[in-house]
Parts: structure tokens; sequence; C-alpha cells
């Protein structure tokens, strides 16, 4: 008799949750940030900027001259992204906060899914209700919802396109646009070409190119004031050292008691920005992008001068990664992490950020203390992988397992 061969899956990233229950879990998680909402009145302020900018586009008025909001928020992004935002000038400030709110929903339910293909491990409709519920609850997450921002659009844009099947067409297009509506996805773009996959870096870059362009075209004052001026003023987004800004120059600003830390920020920047990319170039060759692509995009949150809070909707991925891995005690200390708040538990007003005691610094930083924390595990992970080579070790099927990265 032929032996019959038995193929294995990969196993579930989530285990196996009944439908009824995921759903309702889903829908209490939904209702209850709706209440919320409410409750707290959400302006989602961001929102409202990006309703200014369309607006902005559509009267021919200056992009990058007005202020919204008690706060009086600026435009801070290309002029491409304004085009794009002119759509939300068509329907009242209320239902745009609602189609805000559910899409955002819809957005955060794609990202779970694309974190579970990087991940390389199936998610079934319940465990995708289930993690899609929980997930909401992040603090980056939730603050994204809470202030209307396209956080999650850039990484689903990002994430979709980078997880693709090597050769699919046009791959890098989607990327492109991202780093052309916000910037910092650019970084992926450097990621591409240090990874040997120059057709898709070009790909990228020419869409990149192609947003700038199509910015000059429509609106050819705006591009000229936010590339010769405005991408330079870092101060018109933020004051850097509040605990709002979880970015490396965040960290040392409030550690330093300096509200311009400079060159002990730039110099530590700039190495860091090299060592993250190298080490996601060597995860990306030993086990694909799982361990590449979350290195790639803790290391733009690093070193970007300012990285709001909610900027680190990131966290998703490598959460899914960390459990993909066989970490699920990382994981949930990760997850709790995400999810405490501590700098917003802090006295923060006036001030007060930077005179924190040394004990109330963590407690400041989580966010690039942890991301700090990954580079170093990656780190470590590379240079035993490295030294089992040296040692006359058999070289593994994987190259760098998923499950050796952070330990």
């Amino acid at each position: 008799m032929p032996k019959r061969t038995v193929t294995s899956s990969p196993s579930p990233l989530l285990p196996s949750i009944p439908l009824l229950l995921s759903l309702s879990l889903l829908a209490v998680s939904l209702f209850s940030f709706a209440a919320l909402c409410l409750l707290l009145h959400a302006p989602m302020a961001d929102l409202l900027v990006y309703r200014a900018e369309g607006e902005a586009v559509v009267h021919g008025g200056d992009l990058y001259g007005f202020t919204v909001t008690e706060w009086r928020l600026p435009a801070t992004y290309p002029p491409f992204a304004a085009v794009l935002f002119v759509p939300t000038t068509w329907i009242p400030v209320p239902a745009l906060k609602v189609a805000f709110l559910a899409g955002n929903a819809l957005l955060l339910a794609r990202l779970v899914a694309l974190s579970a293909r990087l991940a390389g491990r199936p998610l079934p409709l319940p465990a995708l209700c289930a993690a899609t519920a929980l997930a909401l609850w992040l603090e980056p997450v939730f603050q994204t919802l809470l202030f209307g921002q396209i956080n999650l659009a850039v990484a689903c844009l990002v994430l979709w396109d980078l997880t693709r099947p090597p050769g699919a067409r046009a791959k890098g297009l989607a990327l492109g646009i991202a780093a052309g509506v916000k910037l910092t996805p650019a970084i992926f773009i450097a990621y591409l070409f240090l990874t040997a996959r120059r057709k898709e870096a070009g790909v990228a870059t020419a869409s990149f190119l192609g947003t700038a362009l199509l910015g000059a075209l429509l609106l050819p004052s705006a591009t000229a004031d936010f590339w010769t001026r405005r991408l330079f003023e870092t101060d018109r987004v933020g004051k850097a050292w509040i605990v709002d800004n979880q970015s490396l120059q965040g960290l040392i600003a409030r550690a330093s008691g300096t509200e311009t830390p400079g060159p002990a920020w730039v110099l530590p920047a700039a190495g860091l920005a090299a060592a993250g990319l190298w080490l996601a170039t060597r995860a990306r060759h030993g086990d694909g992008d799982r361990w590449g692509i979350p290195l790639t995009a803790f290391t733009a949150l690093l070193v970007c001068p300012i990285s709001w809070s909610h900027h680190w909707v990131w966290c998703v991925p490598l959460l899914a990664v960390l459990l993909a891995a066989g970490r699920p005690y990382l994981t949930l200390t990760t997850a709790a992490l995400f999810t405490a708040r501590t700098m917003w538990l802090l006295p923060h007003a006036g001030d007060r950020d930077l005179h924190f005691p040394w004990w109330q610094q963590p407690l400041a930083s989580p966010y690039p203390l942890l991301g700090l924390a990954l580079l170093a595990g990656a780190a470590l992970a590379l240079r035993r992988h490295g030294r089992t080579l040296r040692d006359g070790g058999a070289q593994p099927s994987a190259r760098i397992s998923s499950a050796s990265m952070i330990r």
C-alpha cells in the first residue's frame, strides 16, 4: 500500500472561538467605545484638521496658514494628502465623524487580518472578530479612533502591499501612496532597496514622486511652501517634550529636562536609524518580512522627531508576530504595556513633563523603551545565530527562526 502523505498547515494564531461569542464581544466593544465617545464629547480634532485642509483646496485658501479647534492645530501633511481630504467637505461634520469611526473600525479589522497574514497564521472570522474587539482598546488604536486619525489607513496600505506575493502586479504602488500622504512610510522604500527588491522599491519611489507631482500640479504654491519650509518646522507639529510624543527625541527631552535636546537626540537617532534598518534587513533574510516589517516600523517611530502615541498602531502586527513565534507571555506583557496608558496617568500639565523624577521616566516613555528593547532583542538573536554558525552549527532551514528573535 502506498504511504499517505500528511500535510500540516500552520496552527491558528488564536484558539477556536464560537462565532456568536466573538460577534457579541465585538458588538459590546464597539458599543462601549461609541458610548465613551459620546460621554467624553470626543471632538475628533484631527478629523477637523483634515476637513479644513479639504476646504482650503476647494476654496483656494492658504493650506499651511490656518489653525482650527481650540488647540489651534495646523495642517502638517503634504499637499497630496489635502487633495485626498476634499471628500470630507461633502458631508456634515456629525455624519463625517460617524463615517470615520465606522471606517476606522473596519480598517482595524483589516489591520488585524493583515497582521495575521504577516505572521503566517490563518485567522478565521470568529478569531478576527475577537481580536478586533480586543485591539480596539490598545491605546494607540483607541486614540486613533478618538482623534479621527488616519494611522490605520496608512498602516493597512503599507502592510497590504508588503505582504503581497513576490512579483504581484504593481507591488510598491500602495506603499508609495502611503508615503505621499504621511512621509514616514518612506522608510519602507529604503527597506525594500536594502533587501534587494529593487523593482518593488522603484515602483514605490515612482509612486511617491507621483504623489508629489500631483500635489504640485494641483497646489503649486502649497507644494513649494511645504517642501522648502514647512517640512523642516518640526515644532509646528507640536512640542517634542510632552508625553504625547513617544519618539526617541521625546524620551531624551524628558529624561534630560530640556525642550530641545539637539545633538543629544540627532546623533543617537541617526545611528539608531542605520542600526534598525540593518537589523530589519538581516532579519528579513532569515525569516522573510515577519520580523523585518515590525523592526522597520519601530525604527521609524523611534527616529521620527515626533511620534504621537497614536502613531504606534504598529503594535498590532508586532503582537501577531510575537504570538505566532510562540511567546504568549511576552505577547501579553506587550499588550498590557500598550493598554496601560501610563503616560496619561502622570501629572503633565504645563511643563511638568520636563520635571519627572527618575522613577517616572519609564512610565512617561513606555513605547520608545519597548522599541529600543525590540531592536536590542533582534541584535542579540542575530548575534547568537552568527555564533552558532561560527561554532560549526548546522544552517537552520529558516536561518533565523521567528521563535528566537525575541528572548
